[in-house]
């Protein structure tokens, strides 16, 4: 079976190196919030260009701890997308604010920024933008109609490390970015970690209080935060992967090269290529078709896996079925939710399977 993510086929090398920074932990003492945070949150600074990075529990805790730590809370609205995962809008539920769902560019997944527009009103506080699948595109434009309405931009990378716009790192063009490690992640861990960057100290600071019950020293609470801590372990198997990132990168990349290159069925369209090729990082390879349904059971039948990202909108889930959205609807993002099938793009495959993988998208006929 070609899978979605086969940790399996990752060198041996790799596996090795995460066994010995668990050993390295192990014989630390420390667990929590010690020198492989720190250091690993240098790190992944310094890799998004920015001076601050807070390491947290998971990628939804960072997103509503940089809402918090910028007093975005009960009263104010937050503009973001549906075609995203649940976590992405649940978390600014969570941190008190009322969200706002804006349309998509069919031709990307991304968000279409005259949606946002017609979603802005007097108590818009910031627009949380996704880099789905790990595209970064078109960033002029989000930060010049933040800046016009003086509103904070927000950038939910979890798909998207390493991609770059313009060489600017996602994360870097907002007031703060926030990634997710989830083991599938272009970056992952052996569970939950996440953490946020930000080029603030003052929201460095209020993060850092945030993700350990609102302490800022032992004992003493100014305010009520979270349990969010990023374990020492997760943080040291992190610095040890963020080795390969680049390696890895670049193999997502040439198997998307091999796919835009090779796939040619009427049944099936590609998203429109990114404009320069840091922009994309490929966590996800997504093609469009109106047969979904019949070529996901095809592809099945050849032992290729594939998964829909993501099937059912946010504004289609029960608890946000009365959400707030644009005027105009959610056509776009609906519409796009029934026909998009995600196929192995994971750094782990030879060329071979990628071959396999073209061939059997271009055999699929309609039922």
């Amino acid at each position: 079976m070609i899978l979605m993510n086969d940790f399996k086929a990752e060198p041996a090398l790799l596996r090795q190196s995460m066994v010995n920074a668990v050993a390295r932990v192990l014989e630390s003492g420390w667990y929590v919030l010690g020198g492989e945070v720190k250091a690993f949150e240098r790190e992944w600074a310094d890799v998004c260009g920015v001076s601050n990075a807070v390491g947290v529990g998971n990628g939804m805790d960072a997103i509503e701890i940089a809402l918090r730590g910028l007093d975005i809370g009960p009263g104010d609205e937050v503009i973001t997308t549906s075609m995203t995962a649940f976590a992405t809008v649940l978390a600014i539920s969570r941190a008190g604010a009322s969200p706002v769902l804006a349309d998509i560019n069919p031709s990307t997944g991304l968000l279409c920024p005259e949606s946002v527009k017609r979603c802005i009103s007097p108590t818009t506080k910031a627009v949380l933008l996704v880099h789905l699948y790990g595209q970064v595109r078109d960033m002029d434009t989000w930060t010049a109609l933040c800046a016009e309405h003086q509103i904070y931009l927000l950038e939910d990378c979890a798909q998207a490390h390493l991609a770059h716009w313009k060489g600017r790192a996602a994360g870097s063009f907002g007031a703060a970015g926030m990634y997710s490690f989830y083991p599938t992640k272009n970056l992952g861990t052996v569970g939950d970690a996440g953490i946020l960057v930000t080029g603030s100290e003052d929201l460095k600071n209020r993060a850092q209080r945030l993700r350990n019950y609102g302490q800022s020293e032992r004992y003493f609470h100014p305010e009520s935060g979270l349990n969010s801590r990023m374990d020492e372990i997760h943080a040291a198997i992190l610095s040890e992967r963020l080795k390969w990132l680049d390696q890895f990168t670049d193999r997502r990349r040439k198997i998307a090269k091999q796919y835009r290159a090779g796939i040619s069925n009427n049944f099936v369209r590609l998203l429109s290529p990114p404009e320069e090729e840091s922009c994309h990082v490929y966590h996800l390879f997504v093609v469009l078709t109106t047969e979904r349904e019949a070529l996901q059971a095809r592809l099945h039948e050849l032992e290729i896996q594939s998964l829909c990202h993501y099937p059912v909108p946010v504004h289609l889930q029960q608890p946000f079925l009365q959400i707030s959205r644009d005027s105009l609807g959610l056509a776009e993002c609906e519409l796009f939710a029934s026909h998009c099938l995600s196929i192995p793009c994971h750094p782990g495959l030879d060329d071979k399977q990628v071959a396999l993988v073209i061939e059997a998208v271009n055999d699929f006929r309609s039922q």
